[in-house]
């Protein structure tokens, strides 16, 4: 996960993602992501006015569709693990390593940014 600074070791339930792709949601409650094709600035000003369809459409499972809803900016990785074991049980499993993996393929493809809670301490 590439964060702002000195490369840090992270825990992964300390983070908290933040959608940054349209989306839409399907009639049986799934998620679809519109991904967009180009996101160079001379080809999306120059290329994309040209295409029928300038977003790739990746549609989500309910797992995926679940996590995809918590990614607000301000639910915390270990929120999404809670809601995840509680909505699907043992059907989550490996649950760590799902959304870890889930995550940073997201991020990868620039669906998210993923941003470190920091912690408010009172100086006294």
């Amino acid at each position: 996960m590439r964060l702002r600074g000195k490369p840090k070791t992270l825990n992964l339930l300390e983070l908290r993602p933040l959608r940054s792709v349209d989306w839409e949601r399907t009639e049986d409650g799934r998620v679809v992501l519109l991904v967009p094709k180009f996101r160079h600035p001379f080809l999306v000003r120059w290329l994309v006015p040209l295409l029928a369809k300038p977003n790739l459409r990746v549609k989500l499972d309910a797992r995926g569709s679940l996590i995809w809803g918590l990614c607000d900016g301000s639910t915390p990785v270990r929120e999404m693990v809670e809601r995840l074991e509680e909505e699907f049980g043992d059907a989550a499993e490996p649950v760590y390593d799902r959304i870890g993996k889930f995550l940073r393929k997201l991020e990868r493809e620039e669906c998210v940014v993923i941003e470190k809670i920091h912690e408010h301490r009172s100086v006294g």
